[in-house]
């Protein structure tokens, strides 16, 4: 495939980073090829350039889609490099909170420094049996893996667990070998696997320490081989070491601590038995106290040391050798506080009484001047002479301190060898797991000769790993039949050349440790000589002659010269060792000894040795030997790698590769170069890097079609999967090479799952545009349409409503303008009214006084007249007079005037002509014209005259007028002084009557002020008293509502007390029950125990019974012993156990019994205590039952009631009959025949033959009805009710009717009888209800009656005496009247009723006549019929009264209990028996024993029968059938013990029939809880005997198959492939569990098991399948997906339609699935806002914190779509849940069992009617 379809825009890369080693960025643009650059954007938004390498040109590795980060096989991925696997890693270890991840065949763990409960042994079970795929990563898986190929495989196996120091490489090695441990159980009773864990203990003290990087650092390297018999149960195992670190017994670097043994000690010093050692605290010693570090956060060092000293006990190391071991540890630290001073500059001197030096020699046993001197001494010897040379301060101290690590080293080794010793066993090893925790790959700023060691074990190592890795590889091709090249891969050959071969460093060393004047400079010349030019892999420092590099695998490391020699050779003073092998100390000699003189510490003490001389002169054939087989350190090292290696080669390796994510042990920190570094050093990129060189994606056909399915057209399938998916990948890829197929899988080169998963992605996301846009489209136009709709319905209601409202204004302004017309009309007359009122007293008031004032005025007005009159006639004549004289004198001026100027006029015309003539002219007409002017005058004059005579005459009576008008005026005047009179008086009155007026209007005024001030006081205080009353009210509802929410409260709260009391004792009572029932189930464990070793005994057989190793733990076998035993058997039992157990282990025999009374004692106090528990719940739930045992007590005496009507009929019937009989007999003679005629004998015949028919026909009812209502309680099919309703009164009959006609007619027989009874009781119903209604209506007139009594009455007392008798006499005769008609007609009806009677009577006569007649023809002669003898009536027998009891000899128990028990087969015979018949049987032989007052037969037929129960079980223990048919009679048997034990408490529940069955003479409450034991034990092994069978169901059918197809997505797997979710043949689904279930539920239902019973069982089940689902859900991060969600929640809602088809609801299955919901929903619900974690936090109350956030870290998208719940919303889930009260623990215990209760459950059965079938062979059994 192209750079360029690969490296496009929006393309994912990784480039180099300094900090953070490799960084995401995004292409910008796409590549073209001879591009020189590309440009990216960072994941913070930067762009930059990144510059290719212009010599290789090679692109950045691209990044892997985001669904396969995270993947739990880093093989998984797509492209396979660097980064990928870091990212990868880092993503699980940070987000997820995954410490283990696969790669390939390695596991990679991850130290997360902190403590996770993922290694509980609840996690031991999920991994047990488990394919290594299936689950998660876990060390235990790689456990699993190992033991089981060395199961199948038989061959052996390693697991090698390597790492740098602090990587947890010891941890995992503990916990492999815990998981060996725990599953596959020991092979004898000395509890190897016990002590194979209690050497951890031990080890991690003396070669554990603190270090920078480690808290509990391993300073050595082990390998632990477990070994396993031919049955895989451990019996032994053996270690091996390597390598300890000496030098940190006398130096420790900061921060570090010496081994843990040290501080063990001295934090214990203050204990009694360690006063002798003379310790204190650890910083006054110098071994201890150099790292000054002496403390380790979370560690007690007093309690390690007893964990310690307990494993010492374990292992068989006695007190007596402990206080050795301890006495010796405690010498080095005394040694190394001795002080060394200067005597002079070449030798040295220990002050004299040197206190540390005195408890050193104290302690070991030597004499303290032979000490001190060789301390400071040494002897040098040569070939004829020895002397005793001085030594200076410095080698005298390191010689001191190289004789503390020597004692300290053969120490460890002598513990060592101890603890191999105690580890061993005689029994055959038949194959081993060898588990290697070996220190890795280590470089520090300075090494020396022990990194050396350690790098040189790891290259070897490397080496191996690589083949195997190649190896693997190239089996898988040859597998597939695909054709292959020749990977290259690294070869480290050279570089262990380079340090073990012929001349190599490690020769060379040895060379220079044996030349007498070796040194570490000429050692390093000789290196340089021989390597520097020779091999490429060793350099030398440049700044450095005492130096030297090599490369390893890894990195390149720089050793130090300085110290190779002096660590190589290991030597100590011989002299010191003298004195010390000379010590009084025995323990110090037997650590200098040979190894085959050493004793055994479990044996008894080694004797006293004396000293021995030291001589002066030297031992020459010792020193040579010795010298001899004196090996160097490093001679020693490779001999013992090279053991280890051929070990490992002929093993199975698993790979364990332990990474340490940083260097301050901080909790889920990553540090990516640290990460980096040791992924480089370990292998896991190699491993990766081959891999990458094939074909690393691996695909099974199935799994490739139904993952890219989608990228197929419908034409390109075929029905060939194989085929169709060749054709589609030649389509989709076009390159060849580029994959490759496989028998079975296609095989796909790096990169191209990912271009898979690129048009996968490409095709589903087009795919979901389109389903989006016709999604939307749709809901977009639905909302439309509904808006539409709904706006068209806003509108109609709304104008509506408006259109309403409109009208209603409308009425409304109209109603108001008619109220305000009428209302101002009103207003307006009133006003005008007062104001007209008020006008016209104002008119009234003015007119008078106008009036007045006008009289007065016209008064005024005359006077003033006269007066004017007078005066102006007075002034009119004065001046008229002066006018007068006025005028006459001005006109006679004027005149004068006018006569002058006339004269001169005249003067001037005289003395003219003209003048003259005009003159006369002038005159002439003005004389005419004053002769006309003259006349008219006259006229007027007369008409002046005439008019001046008519105004006299008029004036004349005008006078008159006026004078009487003055006369009137003048009485007016006077009557208007005297009214004027009365207006002054009148208006003082009123003035009077203002002021009264105004006086009022003030006091008015006044009182109207005080009233107002007194209405608004008033109103106040009203509204105050109101306010106040409101208050009051307020404060009274208040209080009300106070006391009623008190009152509701102090109910709710006593509610709630009590319900949690309740609550609390049910819970107690469950938690006793389940002690009980646990104590019960380890009594029997024991039991069986016994018994096994009984018949061991009694076939004198030691070995024991092989141990198959299954998932679950438990043992079914139960033991026929109990607690009745009797004396007899158990002296038998122990005489022939006498000879076996001598050779047995006592301390067991009398451990096991002690135990047993312990456990009889606590069992005993728990039994009672239970027993109290149990009546304080039957208390407390009595009050519960008091309404559904009203209830149920009226059903049961309603149908008394009816039954003793039934009964009252019947015997009326029976009377009837005989009356009848009677008269038909006594009639006789009367008649046509006599009474022996045969008329009447064929009458009488068939009379009694209906009598008897009858009565059997009644108890055969009775029986039915009583095995209906027994069988309807469990019974809800058809089927099963016909099999299990058999009468049992038929039963022995059954097998009598050969014919099948015969029992045809039977059947129909009973059909027909039950048919009729219940058209009886359906027509006694209906008689009975038209009595009750007739009585209804009587009533109802009755009523009425009263009613109209009561009215009369009233009526009656409303009239008068006379009225009211006469009304009484009316009405009694009325009511007289209606009475005598009710009596005539009820006469009428019994007239009518006697004729029909009497009709019926002759049809009857005559019928008997007829029939009498038929019968006496063609009989002979009277006489002949007379002689004949008369056949008596049939009278019938009557069966005998059985009392429910069966006898049996005492000789036939056997034969009982094997027939009724042991042979019985639930699947044959017993099926068509009835439920519970075997427990009947045995509790009606019991009764009789009771009965005939046995207490040996009693006892016997119980012992026998509960040990006969308990050996089927034994025997079938595995036969669900078996175990279930048992447990039903079980229960029947001891409901049936309690039934008819004569306790009022059960007797109240039986018929008075059944309780004159009650036992008379013993009390068997005893053997109650004997059964009931027996019980419970049976209820366990079937929970047991389901669980095995439902187990290997439900994780293929709850979690991995697909219900719904199409649903799940198949995501990319890696080399550890998971099991596929498609269904094959052999595939359990969820169709398998429901008919197990099915087939469960109607096995116990065929059984008779007790409904409630039959709940509890259920419940269980369902418990199992959730916790067994949830468990795996939590650990397999492929299952977390939303697509599984809805996978689980469709299973869930199957199995609830299960329950409701069932009837099961209310039974408590459904609540146990609650956390397996809730865990689905989980998957499904939205994780983004803080609103989604509030809703998953108020979901989620079933599942633990623990879970739900397991959950959310291990929920995987399956497709690019979904997203990652982010590490934010984790944390606010954490945050939201922490003040949660829970058990921290992840997973769901799986092994708890509910505890039992077996409710008490009568049968409505009677005893005597049962029927003793003859296929049970038990006719030796006889009916009482």
């Amino acid at each position: 495939m192209a750079a360029s379809e690969l490296y496009t825009k929006r393309a994912r890369v990784w480039i180099p980073d300094a900090k953070e080693v490799w960084k995401s960025a995004e292409l910008n643009k796409d590549y073209k090829n001879g591009d020189t650059s590309l440009q990216l954007m960072l994941e913070d938004g930067t762009n930059i350039e990144h510059k290719l390498d212009p010599k290789t040109k090679n692109l950045p590795h691209l990044r892997n889609p985001d669904i396969l980060v995270g993947e739990n096989d880093l093989t998984a991925l797509s492209y396979l490099h660097e980064p990928a696997v870091l990212h990868n890693l880092k993503v699980r270890f940070m987000d997820s909170k995954l410490i283990y991840t696969y790669c390939g065949i390695v596991l990679v763990a991850i130290n997360p420094y902190e403590t996770l409960p993922i290694y509980g042994a609840d996690i031991i079970n999920a991994y047990s049996g488990q394919n290594m795929g299936d689950m998660d990563p876990h060390i235990f898986a790689v456990a699993e893996e190992a033991y089981k190929q060395m199961a199948r495989d038989e061959r052996n196996q390693s697991i090698i667990v390597s790492g740098e120091s602090g990587a947890g490489k010891t941890v995992s090695a503990k916990y492999a070998m815990r998981y060996f441990a725990t599953v596959s159980g020991s092979a004898s009773e000395a509890n190897v696997e016990e002590k194979v864990l209690a050497s951890n203990p031990i080890m991690e003290a003396i070669g554990n320490a603190k270090t920078t990087r480690n808290d509990n650092s391993s300073r050595f390297g082990k390998y632990i081989e477990i070994g396993f018999d031919n049955r895989f149960r451990i019996i032994g195992a053996n270690m091996r070491t390597y390598l300890l670190e000496k030098s940190r017994v006398v130096f420790q670097a900061d921060e570090e601590r010496n081994y843990h043994i040290f501080y063990q000690l001295c934090a214990s010093s203050h204990l009694p038995e360690f006063k002798t050692l003379k310790l204190s605290s650890a910083n006054d010693f110098l071994y201890t106290r150099q790292g000054r570090s002496p403390v380790i956060e979370g560690v007690d060092d007093t309690k390690e040391l007893c964990n310690t000293r307990d494993a010492f006990t374990l292992l068989g190391i006695n007190e007596s050798y402990q206080m050795g071991l301890f006495q010796v540890l405690a010498a080095i630290l005394h040694l190394g506080n001795v002080e060394i001073k200067d005597r002079d500059s070449d030798s040295s001197v220990i002050p004299a009484n040197n206190r540390h030096l005195t408890a050193f020699c104290e302690l070991v046993g030597v004499s303290y001047q032979d000490m001190s001197q060789w301390l400071c001494h040494r002897k040098l010897k040569t070939a004829t002479e020895t002397y005793i040379k001085t030594l200076p301060r410095l080698q005298a101290t390191n010689a001191r301190d190289a004789l503390s690590k020597h004692i300290y080293a053969k120490l460890f080794n002598w513990i060592v060898e101890h603890v191999n010793k105690a580890l061993i066993t005689s029994i055959k090893k038949h194959s081993f797991i060898g588990v290697l925790d070996i220190y890795g790959f280590e470089t520090f700023e300075i090494n020396s000769f022990e990194q050396f060691c350690i790098n040189y074990a790891n290259e070897k190592l490397q080496q191996q790993f690589n083949m195997h890795v190649f190896k693997l590889e190239q089996e898988e091709y040859m597998r597939e039949e695909i054709p292959w090249t020749l990977i290259d891969f690294y070869d480290n050959q050279p570089c262990i050349n380079l340090i073990e071969a012929k001349m190599g460093i490690l020769d060379l060393l040895d060379e220079e440790c044996k030349m007498p004047k070796g040194s570490d400079d000429s050692w390093a010349q000789k290196l340089y000589n021989t390597h520097l030019k020779t091999c490429t892999l060793f350099e030398k420092p440049r700044m450095s002659n005492r130096a030297f590099i090599i490369q390893h695998f890894a990195d390149k490391v720089e050793y130090q010269c300085e110290g190779f020699l002096e660590k190589n050779k290991d030597t100590v003073n011989e002299e010191q060792i003298n004195v010390l092998k000379a010590s009084k100390f025995d323990l110090l000699v037997e650590l200098f000894q040979d190894e085959e003189k050493a004793t055994s510490p479990t044996g008894q003490p080694p004797g006293t040795g004396g000293r021995t001389r030291l001589s002066v002169k030297p031992d020459k054939s010792r020193d040579k030997s010795s010298k001899e087989h004196k090996k160097t350190v490093g001679c020693q090292f490779r001999n013992s790698l090279q053991m280890l290696m051929e070990t490992l080669n002929a093993t199975t390796p698993h790979y364990v590769r332990c990474i340490k994510p940083n260097d301050f042990k901080t909790a889920f920190s990553f540090d990516p170069k640290r990460a980096v570094q040791q992924l480089r050093a370990c292998g896991v990129l190699e491993t990766i890097r081959i891999s990458a060189a094939g074909f690393p994606s691996r695909w099974t056909y199935q799994e490739f079609f139904s993952r890219y399915r989608v990228l197929m057209k419908q034409k390109d399938v075929l029905p060939d999967k194989k085929l169709t998916c060749r054709n589609v990948l030649e389509k989709l890829v076009q390159d060849q090479d580029k994959y490759q197929f496989g028998k079975t899988k296609i095989f796909f080169r790096a990169g191209q799952v990912a271009y898979l998963e690129k048009l996968r992605a490409d095709k589903l996301r087009a795919a979901c545009i389109r389903i989006q846009k016709t999604i939307r489209c749709w809901l977009v136009r639905k909302k439309y349409l509904r808006m539409r709709s709904s706006a068209i319905t806003i509108q109609r209601f709304t104008r509506g409503y408006q259109a309403r409202c409109l009208a209603k204004f409308m009425r409304r302004t109209q109603a108001a303008t008619i109220i305000q017309k009428y209302q101002r009309m009103y207003v307006e007359r009133k006003r005008y009214r007062q104001k007209q009122a008020a006008a016209l007293v104002m008119q009234t008031i003015l007119r008078a006084y106008m009036a007045r004032q006008k009289y007065q005025a016209l008064l005024r007005e005359h006077k003033a007249v006269i007066i004017q009159k007078r005066v102006r006639g007075w002034l009119a004549r004065c001046w008229y007079k002066r006018c007068l004289v006025s005028i006459v004198y001005l006109q006679c001026c004027i005149r004068r005037m006018r006569a002058r100027r006339e004269l001169k006029k005249l003067k001037i015309e005289a003395r003219s002509v003209e003048h003259f003539k005009k003159l006369n002219k002038g005159m002439e007409n003005k004389i005419m014209q004053l002769q006309r002017k003259i006349d008219e005058q006259t006229k007027d004059n007369r008409a002046i005259n005439e008019r001046l005579a008519g105004l006299e005459s008029s004036y004349t009576a005008e006078s008159e007028r006026l004078r009487s008008d003055l006369s009137r005026l003048r009485g007016v005047e006077e009557e208007a002084k005297n009214k004027t009179n009365q207006v002054a008086s009148l208006l003082e009155e009123l003035e009077r009557l203002r002021k009264e007026l105004s006086t009022t209007q003030k006091e008015k005024k006044t009182i109207e002020d005080w009233a107002q001030t007194y209405r608004n006081e008033m109103e106040k205080m009203v509204s105050e008293l109101k306010e106040e009353n409101g208050s009051l009210k307020q404060d009274k509802d208040n209080l009300n509502r106070m006391i009623q929410e008190q009152s509701q409260q102090m109910t709710e709260k006593m509610a709630r007390s009590i319900a949690q009391e309740t609550q609390q004792l049910e819970t107690d009572l469950n938690e006793e029950r389940s002690r009980y029932q646990n104590l019960l189930t380890e009594h029997l464990r024991l039991e069986e125990k016994y018994d096994d070793l009984k018949e061991v005994m009694a076939s004198s057989n030691i070995s024991k019974p092989g141990h198959r190793r299954t998932d679950s733990t438990h043992s079914s076998n139960e033991s026929e012993y109990t607690y009745n035993s009797e004396y007899a058997e158990l002296e038998e039992g122990s005489r022939a156990a006498e000879d076996v157990t001598r050779g047995m282990d006592t301390s067991l025999t009398l451990k096991l019994q002690k135990r047993l009374t312990e456990l009889e004692q606590e069992k005993q106090s728990l039994r009672n205590e239970l027993e109290n528990k149990e009546d304080q719940f039957q208390r407390a739930r009595a009050r519960d039952d008091a309404e559904f045992k009203k209830a149920r007590g009226a059903e049961l005496e309603y149908e008394s009631l009816k039954r003793q009507e039934l009964e009252s009929e019947n015997k009326k019937l029976k009377h009837n009959l005989a009356e009848m009989r009677q008269s038909l007999l006594g009639n006789a003679a009367a008649g046509a025949g006599a009474p022996g005629s045969p008329a009447y004998k064929v009458l009488l015949e068939q009379l009694n033959a209906s009598c008897e028919e009858l009565d059997v026909r009644k108890e055969e009812v009775l029986i039915l009805r009583s095995q209906l209502v027994s069988q309807k309680e469990a019974m809800h099919h058809k089927d099963e009710k016909e099999t299990m309703t058999e009468p049992s009164v038929y039963v022995g009959d059954v097998s009598k009717l050969k014919d099948a006609d015969e029992l045809k007619q039977a059947c129909i027989g009973l059909k027909d009888t039950n048919r009729l009874l219940e058209h009886q009781l359906q027509t006694q119903r209906r008689s009975y209800d038209n009595e009750v209604e007739a009585l209804r209506g009587e009533l109802q007139n009755v009523k009425e009656e009263n009613n109209r009594q009561q009215q009369l009455l009233a009526q009656n007392l409303q009239l008068p005496p006379e009225a009211r008798i006469e009304a009484s006499l009316q009405h009694e005769i009325t009511r007289l009247t209606n009475e005598n008609l009710d009596l005539m007609e009820q006469l009428e009806k019994q007239d009518r009723t006697i004729r029909k009677l009497k009709k019926q009577l002759k049809v009857y006569s005559k019928r008997i006549g007829e029939m009498g007649a038929g019968q006496t023809e063609g009989q002979t002669s009277p006489g002949q019929m007379v002689d004949e003898p008369i056949h008596p009536v049939n009278i019938p027998r009557r069966e005998k009264d059985f009392q429910g009891m069966l006898e049996y000899k005492k000789e036939d128990e056997l034969k009982l209990v094997k027939n009724l028990i042991l042979e019985l087969k639930p699947r044959g015979v017993a099926v068509n028996l009835i439920p519970g018949l075997p427990a009947y049987i045995l509790f009606m032989c019991l009764r009789h024993a009771d009965y005939v007052n046995d207490d040996q037969k009693v006892r016997t037929l119980l012992t026998s029968s509960i040990n006969s129960i308990k050996k089927i079980l034994k025997k079938r223990g595995d036969d669900f059938e078996t175990v279930s048919f048992w447990l039903a009679n079980t229960c029947r048997f001891l409901h049936c013990l309690k039934q008819y034990s004569g306790d009022e408490a059960f007797m109240k529940h039986n018929t008075p029939k059944q309780n004159e069955h009650t036992l008379s003479n013993f009390d068997l409450a005893e053997y109650r809880q004997v059964i009931s034991d027996l019980a419970i034990q049976i209820y366990q092994q079937l929970i047991k005997c389901m669980e095995n069978i439902l187990q290997p169901m439900i994780v293929s059918g709850m979690l991995e198959h697909e219900t719904i197809q199409g649903v799940s997505g198949v995501k990319p797997t890696g080399l550890r492939k998971r099991t596929s979710s498609i269904a094959d043949e052999g595939t359990y689904t969820l169709d398998s569990i429901l008919r197990q279930l099915s087939a469960f539920h109607s096995t116990m239902c065929q059984h008779g098991t007790d409904p409630e019973l039959i709940k509890q069982v259920v419940k269980q089940q369902f418990y199992i399948i959730g916790a067994v689902t949830l468990n795996n859900l939590l650990l397999r991060k492929d299952m977390c997906s939303w697509s599984k969600g809805m996978q689980i929640r469709y299973n869930v809602s199957q199995l609830e339609e299960w329950l409701r088809d069932k009837g099961l609801m209310t039974c408590g299955a459904k609540e146990t699935l609650e956390p397996l919901i809730q865990a689905a929903q989980l998957l499904q619900v939205k994780k983004k806002t803080d609103e989604d974690a509030e809703a998953i936090c108020s979901m989620c109350q079933a599942l633990t914190t623990a879970q739900i956030v397991k959950v959310l870290n291990l929920y995987t998208p399956v497709n690019e779509f979904e997203e990652r719940v982010s590490v934010a919303f984790i944390r606010t889930i954490q945050t939201r849940l922490r003040d949660r009260c829970e058990s921290p623990q992840l997973l769901m215990d799986t092994k708890m069992i509910y505890p039992v209760t077996f409710p008490f459950s009568p049968s409505s059965l009677a005893l005597e009617t049962i029927q003793i079938p003859s296929s049970l062979n038990l006719g030796f059994l006889t009916r009482v």
